[in-house]
């Protein structure tokens, strides 16, 4: 029994502790500690975030939240929420209307989700990375014009000498921010 027990802390302690590569199998906790999602290098890929038709508001909606907004699909724009929704896009619109063609039209249940780096999560998202000292390290790219038909609302970090800054494509044009 006491062995059970044991091996049932160890791999809960493991689970609650563990890194997520996308892309690979090679992880990097063993020298980066603070990363709790991570992407595999030179993929020339980035992450896409969720489209959303209707701005989420009210309780339940945590500081951090990323998404592409197509309330107006002719005027889609990404955003970020910190107490209020802040334009990523620089001010710049996308057409996106063709591209939602191919997306599901659903009411999502919003307490359903994925959550890393915790067993549950107060905010509501399809994923959460839930940690005090841990962060996610986006994909990194020499430069976006490796990127073969970005999708609208891609997300990646340029890590290019000289250049290193957060990329965001609204669907007709990236944004740069240092």
């Amino acid at each position: 029994m006491k062995k059970i027990v044991i091996t049932s802390l160890l791999m809960l302690s493991h689970i609650a502790f563990a890194q997520v590569i996308f892309g690979d199998n090679i992880g990097t906790a063993v020298d980066k500690t603070s990363v709790l999602v991570d992407f595999a290098a030179g993929q020339k890929k980035g992450i896409i975030l969720p489209y959303t038709r209707t701005l989420p508001s009210g309780t339940g909606l945590a500081e951090g939240t990323l998404l592409l907004d197509v309330t107006n699909a002719a005027k889609t724009k990404v955003k970020y929420y910190n107490g209020t929704w802040q334009d990523l896009s620089s001010g710049n619109e996308a057409d996106i209307a063709s591209s939602l063609v191919s997306q599901p039209v659903v009411t999502e249940d919003r307490k359903q989700g994925v959550i890393i780096g915790s067993s549950a999560s107060t905010a509501n998202g399809i994923l959460i990375l839930e940690s005090s000292n841990k962060a996610m390290v986006l994909p990194q790219v020499n430069s976006t014009d490796d990127i073969i038909n970005p999708a609208p609302g891609m997300m990646v970090y340029v890590n290019k000498t000289g250049s290193k800054r957060l990329a965001v494509f609204n669907g007709a044009k990236w944004t740069f921010w240092m």
